[in-house]
């Protein structure tokens, strides 16, 4: 007869504490703005090391101490994720000074929102670049130190343009990029599943961040955004949090290879 384990006693039990990730050391990319700050906010609250990356080094910084300043442990890296060396030097930095790398969140993109046939090739490549090839080289670097740790959580930044194709503008490339990191979350989650490496990715909405800028300028798409989202309205960025905090933590140690989308319902329709 199959065992089957009794479950905890009410009084040993807490939901809450599933999502604390006391003691392990988070790598954010574009760590600085929009939904890579909320992240580092969230995992710092959660009890995490957050080394924040960002291109803009005094940004960096001054999340960083925002945190601190909150009681919470941070450290700050310039890092421009298009360069290799920089994310090789990077995160072995991290992990020199932490001795372990837990979680990563790949959060750098770029979206040029323009008609397929004004594309230049340079561009192309440049959003290629930053939105697939960057992630990629993330994860590789963040799997030496969780391979040999046996435990890992990767959090990858996707969007509801990652599994369909329309939306307020032509953007191929985003489309593109975006679709491919899903299946490139499936495609690591599946290799390093039996080393303890737990990837998943969440599929955003338009988040009011300065990504989106633009959009939220030109009243026309944003009655099309609202009226095309069930819940009728553009993300907060602060919105982005619960779902990169649960796939990081051990309240989602079942879960690998999933898209969670935060999208007010565009996907439903």
């Amino acid at each position: 007869m199959v065992h089957v384990p009794a479950p905890p006693p009410a009084s040993a039990f807490s939901a809450l504490d599933l999502f604390r990730v006391d003691g392990q050391t988070a790598i954010v990319t574009g760590g600085a703005n929009g939904i890579g700050r909320i992240a580092c906010l969230a995992l710092a609250e959660a009890g995490a090391h957050v080394a924040v990356t960002d291109i803009d080094r005094e940004a960096a910084e001054q999340t960083a101490a925002e945190l601190r300043s909150a009681g919470r442990d941070a450290s700050a890296h310039k890092l421009d994720v298009n360069v290799e060396r920089e994310i090789v030097e990077v995160f072995e930095a991290v992990r020199t000074t932490t001795g372990r790398i837990d979680i990563l969140v790949n959060n750098v993109g770029r979206s040029p929102r323009m008609a397929t046939t004004e594309i230049k090739l340079a561009a192309w490549e440049e959003v290629l670049r930053l939105n697939q090839t960057s992630m990629f080289l993330c994860c590789r670097e963040a799997a030496h130190a969780m391979l040999e740790q046996k435990r890992g959580a990767i959090v990858n930044i996707s969007s509801i343009m990652g599994v369909t194709g329309g939306g307020a503008a032509p953007n191929l490339p985003y489309h593109a990029t975006k679709g491919a990191v899903v299946n490139m979350t499936r495609s690591l989650a599946c290799e390093w599943a039996s080393h303890g490496i737990r990837v998943n990715a969440i599929g955003p909405t338009y988040v009011k961040t300065d990504l989106t800028r633009p959009l939220l300028e030109q009243p026309e798409r944003v009655a099309y955004i609202e009226s095309r989202t069930p819940l009728g309205r553009f993300a907060e960025v602060s919105e982005m949090a619960g779902g990169i905090l649960y796939l990081a933590s051990p309240a989602a140690s079942m879960v690998t290879g999933h898209l969670l989308m935060i999208d007010g319902g565009w996907t439903a329709i």
